[in-house]
């Protein structure tokens, strides 16, 4: 009976305790989307804003950013000359520049930025910090120069010139700043308990956080609807895939920040009716298979599911069987004055014919046709392909590498494989059989001449390469199990093994033109990849890595991005 009663008092104790524990707790701080008007087309949330500043602004990756050429490049472009216009904007009209020491007197913890117009800027910010730090800002210093507005009994300050608004308020712990006076007046009403509509009562915004998880260190949420029809968004949005961003009615990314490895997760909804079928099905399952054969060595690996056999016999083209340059990338310069005698063309061309046309080149037959109809008998489910880079012996040149498999609906015929490539390959190569005649390399098929092709099927696999090595090493992979859950697309790229050669190989390739590329009296203007892209890369040289898997989910697509940091 006394053990009963001690356990019983100590179980009080605990209880008490806890709740004791549990009242001095301060209540967790509501996203502030709920005190954002509606109607904005993006939102940015930060759980400590204030942290994420120092961050970066004590890291030697921005250190080293703002010296690069790539900053160089970004400072001369048409958004930052826009945000630049915008920043002239507030100067003006508060008379305090928007710079780093601005921004950090305003970065609180948890803090949420509305937009609500992209071409003019119109947002909110709020921001959760105390009062007593509001009031030593800059902002607050200035606010006689203010006129002042009311709502929702708070004093906000207000100030319009020729050609922008901004207004500012202190509520409790929230400093909140906006470029509209209702904006500010909506949000200090939801602050007070208004009913008024917020975004979170939008049905986009509701669909939208139902299908995402918790949220990250970062959120981003954008109602794609409104934005990708904005003349901006097709301005300024960097990869140029307008076309399938109409496909989504809103999405969702989240950052999540641990250790050595940042993680984004996305969710993007699809409109009404854009369903996926049965095929997709059976493609990410395919995925998930051939994703286990990516080699260790991978520089770069994509794994697609349904790929469509122009897209297969493309691949193999380019990358394995007659690589070749593509067409030049169309000038963006004017050309250069050449000034001569005023004489054009030679005394040769008196005998060109123009009243008859050319004479077409010799066309022996279509040597792709037995490929092609290879690849459109039998349905790839899925496709992997990789590729990697070396130096040669002498450390000077950059030789790339690929190789690909291909997972099929039914079992590859080896003996028509063969034949194919061999029609494909043999006009380029030889007038007889000379070199591309099949021999067996250890559970593999391989050309007999100078050029390298391996190829082996192993049932409804089909694996071709240029490099025996990276063959075998995908072919090791098939002794492994399948780990990777179903997805309509897998891709890794890995920086820390291609960053050296990616530069060595742009530097080469931009070196014959370097004396022609600045004319006299004219600043430098980076190379894109051997400067610009090549100073990215050193900036982040501390990623070691990067992979994406994209997943279906019938009316929602999922996306998740990791990067993988060295420190």
């Amino acid at each position: 009976m006394k053990r009963g009663l001690f356990f019983l008092l100590i179980a009080g104790i605990c209880l008490g305790v806890s709740w004791a524990a549990f009242q001095s707790t301060p209540p967790q701080e509501p996203p502030f989307s709920r005190y954002c008007p509606a109607g904005a087309l993006l939102y940015l949330q930060a759980k400590d804003f204030s942290s994420l500043l120092s961050e970066w602004s004590d890291s030697p990756q921005k250190r080293q950013w703002v010296k690069s050429a790539n900053y160089k490049v970004f400072s001369n472009s048409r958004l930052l000359l826009r945000l630049k216009a915008a920043s002239d904007q507030f100067t003006a009209a508060t008379g305090l520049p928007p710079d780093a020491s601005f921004l950090k007197q305003v970065a609180g913890r948890q803090s949420a930025l509305a937009i609500y117009d992209i071409g003019k800027l119109q947002f909110i910010y709020i921001t959760e910090l105390s009062s007593g730090s509001s009031m030593e800002s800059a902002l607050w210093q200035s606010r006689s120069k203010f006129e002042t507005r009311n709502a929702a009994g708070t004093t906000f300050f207000f100030r319009r010139d020729a050609e922008s608004e901004v207004t500012f308020a202190v509520s409790g712990d929230h400093l909140l700043l906006a470029t509209r006076e209702d904006l500010m007046a909506g949000a200090l009403q939801l602050l007070a308990g208004s009913k008024d509509r917020s975004i979170e009562a939008e049905p986009w915004w509701a669909q939208s956080i139902a299908a995402a998880g918790p949220a990250g260190d970062l959120r981003m949420v954008l109602n794609l609807e409104k934005i990708v029809p904005s003349p901006y968004f097709r301005s300024y949005w960097v990869q140029r895939n307008i076309t399938e961003m109409k496909e989504y009615a809103s999405a969702v990314s989240d950052l999540f920040r641990s250790g050595k490895e940042y993680r984004e997760e996305r969710v993007l909804m699809k409109k009404v009716g854009a369903g996926g079928g049965t095929a997709e099905n059976d493609g990410a399952a395919g995925v998930a298979e051939l994703a286990r054969l990516v080699p260790a060595q991978a520089g770069v690996y994509e794994v697609k599911a349904n790929p469509s056999p122009a897209d297969c016999f493309a691949l193999l083209e380019t990358k394995v069987l007659a690589p070749h340059l593509g067409p030049a990338a169309a000038e963006k310069l004017a050309p250069q004055v050449s000034l001569t005698n005023g004489e054009t063309g030679s005394g040769a061309d008196l005998e060109s014919r123009i009243d008859q046309a050319g004479m077409p080149q010799s066309v022996l037959s279509d040597s792709a046709a037995p490929l092609k109809d290879l690849l459109q008998k039998n349905r790839v489910r899925a496709l992997l392909q990789v590729q990697t880079t070396e130096r040669d012996k002498g450390g000077v040149f950059v030789r790339f590498h690929s190789a690909f498999g291909l997972l099929a609906e039914s079992d590859w015929n080896e003996a028509a494989v063969r034949a194919s490539l061999v029609d494909f390959a043999k006009p380029g190569l030889t007038a007889g059989q000379l070199g591309v005649e099949w021999q067996t390399r250890s559970g593999a098929q391989e050309l007999n001449g100078v050029w390298n092709l391996i190829i082996a099927v192993r049932g409804k696999h089909l694996f071709v390469s240029d490099q025996p090595a990276l063959l075998d090493a995908m072919l090791a992979g098939m002794n492994q199990k399948v780990a990777m859950k179903p997805a309509l697309y897998a891709g890794g790229f890995d920086h820390g093994r291609e960053r050296e050669n990616f530069g060595r190989l742009t530097s080469l390739l931009d070196r014959s033109g370097n004396e022609l590329s600045t004319a006299p009296g004219m600043a430098h203007s980076p190379e894109f990849f051997s400067e610009n892209l090549r100073s990215l890369s050193s900036t982040l040289a501390d990623v070691s890595s990067e992979k994406i898997i994209v997943r279906d989910a019938g009316d929602k697509v999922l996306q998740t991005v990791t990067y993988e940091w060295i420190h």
